[in-house]
C-alpha cells in the first residue's frame, strides 16, 4: 500500500480508502463485510469511510465491531453527517444541533473516541455556514473529531468554508467527490480551488458504480448478482448502462493490459494520477475484491497511456463543473 498527506495536513491516509456505502447492513450480510474489512486491513488499507446514514446507521455498526481490537492509532476513521437518519425535522442538516447530536451517534455506532475526518456529506442551503462552521469547530475542540472535511461542494462553498475554518483555526482538509474516467466535472473548479487551499480529494466511484471493471459488456444483459440488478444499486449505475459509453469501456480493455493491470485497476490508478487526489474510496462485496482493487496502489500510467484513455472515452466523459451544483441538495419547504 502507498500513503499520501490528506490536502497540505499532516494527515497520512492510504491511496486506497475502504468504503461501506450501499454495501455493510444492506447488500452485503455482516460476516462478509466483515472478510472485507480483514482483506482491506491485511491488505495495508489504514483509512475508512463510511456515514451515519449509510443503511440507516448500520453500516456504522458493522464497521466499529469490525475495527474492535485493532490499534485505534494505526487507523483512519472517516464518517459524514447530514441526510436524514430519523423522522425530526432536526434529524437532518448541518444545523448546531444535528451535528452536536450527530457526531454522538457515530462515535457510539464506530466504537472510538474520535472520528479522524468528520464530512460534511452535502451543502446545507438552509443553515447559515458560519453556524456550521462553528459546530464543527466545537466539535473538534471537544476532541470528537480531529479534521473536517466536505462532500460534494462547489468550489465557491469550499472557498467560503476554508475561510471560516481559518478564522476558526481548525483544519478543513479534504472534499470528497465523485470522480473517475468518466465523471470529471471536478477537473476545472473544484481541483483547482482545492489545491490552492491546501485542501485533498477523497474521491468516490473511481469505477463508475463498476462499470469500468469491464462487467458490463455492450448488447448483454447485466450479470446477474451485479449492482446494476440489485434495487438499492441500480439507481446509481443506470446512467452509465447505455450503450455507446459500454462500448467505450469495452476498448480500455488492451490499454489496461498494456499497463499490467486489470480494467478496475486501470480505473483506480487514473484517477491517482490526478495530483489533488489524496485517496480513492473503494468499496467491496467480496474480499477478494478488495485484493484486486488495492494493487492499483502505487501504479503509475505514462502520459502516452493517458491520452490514449481520453481518445477512447472522451465523447461519453461527463465534464460539466455546474453538475456538482446539480448534487447540491434543494432546500427544504
Amino acid at each position: 500500500m502507498e500513503f499520501r498527506h490528506l490536502g497540505r495536513s499532516g494527515l497520512v491516509i492510504s491511496e486506497i480508502a475502504y468504503g461501506n456505502w450501499l454495501t455493510h447492513g444492506s447488500q452485503v450480510e455482516e460476516e462478509a463485510a466483515a472478510a472485507c474489512i480483514r482483506a482491506a486491513l491485511d491488505a495495508g488499507i489504514t483509512t475508512f469511510d463510511t456515514a451515519d446514514v449509510y443503511a440507516e446507521g448500520r453500516a456504522e455498526e458493522v464497521l466499529g465491531r469490525a475495527l474492535r481490537g485493532e490499534r485505534r492509532a494505526g487507523l483512519e476513521i472517516c464518517t459524514k453527517v447530514y441526510f436524514p437518519v430519523g423522522p425530526g425535522r432536526n434529524d437532518r442538516g448541518l444545523s448546531r444541533k444535528h451535528i452536536a447530536e450527530s457526531i454522538d451517534g457515530s462515535l457510539r455506532r464506530l466504537q472510538t473516541d474520535y472520528i479522524d475526518l468528520y464530512q460534511a456529506h452535502r451543502y446545507d442551503p438552509e443553515t447559515p455556514l458560519e453556524e456550521t462552521m462553528t459546530a464543527f469547530a466545537d466539535v473538534v475542540r471537544a476532541g470528537k473529531a480531529l479534521y473536517i472535511g466536505v462532500s460534494e461542494w462547489t468550489a465557491e462553498q469550499i472557498r467560503a468554508a476554508h475561510g471560516l475554518a481559518r478564522e476558526l483555526r481548525i483544519p478543513l482538509v479534504s472534499n470528497q467527490p465523485q470522480y473517475s474516467m468518466l465523471w470529471r466535472v471536478i477537473e476545472d473548479e473544484v481541483v483547482p480551488t482545492s489545491a490552492e487551499l491546501g485542501i485533498g480529494q477523497i474521491v468516490w466511484s473511481p469505477i463508475a458504480q463498476g462499470v469500468l471493471t469491464g462487467k458490463y459488456r455492450p448488447g448483454t444483459p447485466p450479470p446477474a448478482g451485479s449492482r446494476a440488478t440489485d434495487e438499492t444499486g441500480a439507481n446509481f449505475v443506470a446512467r452509465w448502462l447505455r450503450e455507446d459509453v459500454l462500448a467505450r469501456v469495452e476498448q480500455l480493455r488492451p490499454l489496461a493490459e498494456q499497463a499490467g493491470l486489470s480494467p478496475a485497476q486501470l480505473a483506480v490508478a487514473w484517477v491517482l494520477q490526478n495530483p489533488g487526489v489524496s485517496a480513492a474510496i473503494m468499496g467491496a462485496s467480496r474480499p477478494e475484491q478488495v485484493v484486486e482493487n488495492a494493487k492499483a496502489a502505487g501504479a503509475r500510467l505514462d502520459a502516452d497511456l493517458l491520452a490514449a484513455i481520453d481518445e477512447v472515452l472522451d465523447p461519453v466523459v461527463v465534464r460539466d463543473p455546474a453538475l456538482t451544483k446539480a448534487n447540491a441538495p434543494k432546500a427544504r419547504k
